[in-house]
């Protein structure tokens, strides 16, 4: 492995790699190229991008926060929504991001010897140390080195990958016993032990995606003068601070998003040579606490912590609504769309808060600012640690397409018909897994498996005609009688799922046996087990002939009226 030139400190030395001039930011172009940018580029060229494109989703949230820094900044704001309007209607709005990166270059080159970008000139450990690139390449895990196709590990890596791997470490590396680096006052025993995931794998990561990159930027761009956001006046992005050393400034918290999206959670160096990086050196920087950062952190939702409020003797605790894996996006809608007051529902304090950049989302559309029809994907992105925070298990993407009538705040009924939607299809799959339940018992065999099965299968049935249906909401002209085509669907979709379990039964089920209830003891086959779950149906449904009778001589709209209109 060929090493930096004699006499020179590793790390350091004549070579540059420019971020604002040397592409490495992954993007899909509208016309479906795939290429990397420079920083420069990605903003000049940002209505000709359809997306960021990251070697992993959480990424892509990482490089686009990083991007949402650079815009505030450069723009200085927007200061209030009469700015950000004047900026959506002008083609060239990211026009001063050119200079703005001229003027902080040398803060933005990713091998400069003094201030190397995101990293610590000259951080070492006490015995020099220097750590494969597997600790900020997430996606070789560490001990688990066959579930990568980068076997056994990665031992170089090109400035460009590098660069974005950086930016990830700070957002989502893992937790565990870090390296302690010489001049860092937590180091016991050469090590530091653990402090927590990177601030961005605390959330439960969500934004605003529109059609191109830079009506993606804009929508995530949040006004300094919205409410429940705080941004101070010396906010400004880790370029714009000094350089940090290897220890810490105890108590510091963010000023604000510029400052938030640039937090350096960690302290790191790469090693490298003309050829490459092939090696890291990685600890600790500082850390974040993630409960009652809800007034600073808009990329996420919030939940009420009853837990925390009695450990910590505070009244209000609120911490990042994180994602569940086997939970789409679109079963935990409420709590995307549903603002602060509805969703106390009279209670003095919500039990969770709906992301910031939704909020914001939702005031432009109160105020007329977007088209109520105005469609953006809401995009979920988050890790799933495990194994005490040291590795990432799972990693969570998903997006709902919606339009921006469902945020808003002076008129809930599209909002609310699409949350009651999602109420309607859990109550259909429960009684789709009561059924199995019943078909069990009656056959005299184990029903959590069965019960399972069906849920899984019925909410996958359910996915994507919920997701057309939710895109396709804010075209109908009445959300009620919307509402009632999707009850017919599910309907439909779930006595079909109903009926397939019927058949596969088996004899013992259609025989029956005897099983407790609630008063002695009943006789329990498939024929009951049917009527029951026709029942249940219709306790969540309604009646089948109400569902399909039209309301007021108009047809009720069914998902399939509600698809999206696609053109050549």
């Amino acid at each position: 492995m060929a090493e930096s030139p004699p006499g020179q400190l590793a790390g350091s030395g004549p070579l540059s790699f420019d971020l604002t001039g040397r592409p490495w930011i992954g993007v899909l172009r509208c016309d479906g190229v795939q290429e990397e940018m420079s920083l420069r580029t990605v903003f000049a060229e940002a209505g000709r991008v359809r997306r960021l494109v990251g070697d992993l989703p959480t990424q892509e949230f990482a490089l686009l926060r990083l991007l949402l820094a650079v815009a505030h900044d450069a723009l200085d704001g927007p200061r209030d929504i009469d700015h950000w309007a004047d900026l959506w209607d002008d083609e060239g709005c990211f026009a001063p991001v050119d200079a703005y990166l001229a003027e902080y270059r040398d803060r933005l080159d990713l091998l400069d010897a003094q201030a190397p970008f995101f990293q610590v000139s000259g951080l070492q450990t006490g015995k020099g140390e220097v750590s494969s690139l597997n600790r900020i390449v997430a996606d070789v895990p560490n001990g688990d080195p066959f579930f990568t196709s980068r076997m056994p590990g990665v031992e170089r890596l090109g400035f460009a990958e590098a660069a974005r791997w950086v930016v990830h470490a700070h957002a989502f590396d893992t937790s565990g016993i870090k390296s302690g680096a010489e001049g860092d006052a937590r180091v016991k025993g050469r090590k530091v032990y653990p402090l927590g995931v990177g601030w961005a794998g605390a959330l439960g990561g969500v934004f605003a995606e529109g059609s191109t990159l830079r009506e993606t930027l804009l929508l995530n761009l949040v006004a300094a003068d919205t409410g429940g956001i705080r941004f101070d006046s010396g906010d400004r992005p880790a370029w714009r601070r000094d350089p940090d050393g290897p220890g810490v400034l105890d108590g510091r918290q963010p000023s604000g998003v510029r400052d938030l999206y640039t937090w350096p959670t960690r302290r790191l160096r790469l090693h490298f040579d003309e050829n490459g990086v092939h090696g890291v050196v990685l600890g600790y920087g500082d850390p974040l606490g993630a409960h009652n950062m809800h007034t600073r952190e808009p990329m996420t939702a919030w939940r009420r912590s009853p837990a925390q409020e009695k450990k910590r003797g505070e009244p209000v605790v609120y911490l990042p609504r994180d994602h569940d894996p086997s939970r789409a996006a679109w079963r935990g809608l409420a709590s995307l769309i549903a603002g602060r007051t509805e969703s106390s529902q009279g209670a003095e304090v919500a039990p969770f808060l709906r992301p910031g950049v939704l909020e914001w989302v939702s005031r432009l559309a109160t105020e007329g600012v977007l088209e109520r029809s105005f469609l953006i994907r809401t995009r979920v992105i988050g890790a799933v640690y495990g194994t005490q925070q040291s590795v990432i298990d799972e990693i969570v993407d998903d997006r709902l397409s919606m339009g921006v009538v469902l945020l808003h705040d002076r008129d809930r009924a599209y909002g609310t018909q699409a949350v009651d939607a999602v109420s309607d299809a859990e109550g259909a799959v429960t009684a789709l897994g009561d059924l199995a339940t019943d078909l069990a018992r009656a056959a005299g065999a184990e029903s959590d498996g069965p019960r399972g099965t069906a849920r899984d299968q019925g909410f996958g049935a359910l996915d994507g005609p919920y997701r057309a249906w939710l895109a396709g909401l804010a075209e109908a002209q009445d959300p009620y009688l919307a509402r009632e085509g999707w009850k017919r669907d599910i309907r439909r979709i779930v006595e079909q799922l109903g009926r397939q379990l019927l058949e596969t039964a088996g004899e013992a089920a259609w025989a029956g046996r005897t099983v407790p209830a609630k008063q002695g003891t009943q006789w329990l086959n498939s024929g009951l087990a049917e009527a029951w779950f026709r029942a249940r149906l219709t306790k969540v449904l309604g009646a089948p002939q109400a569902a399909a009778a039209p309301t007021a001589g108009r047809t009720a709209p069914t998902s399939d009226d509600l698809l999206p209109k696609v053109t050549a």
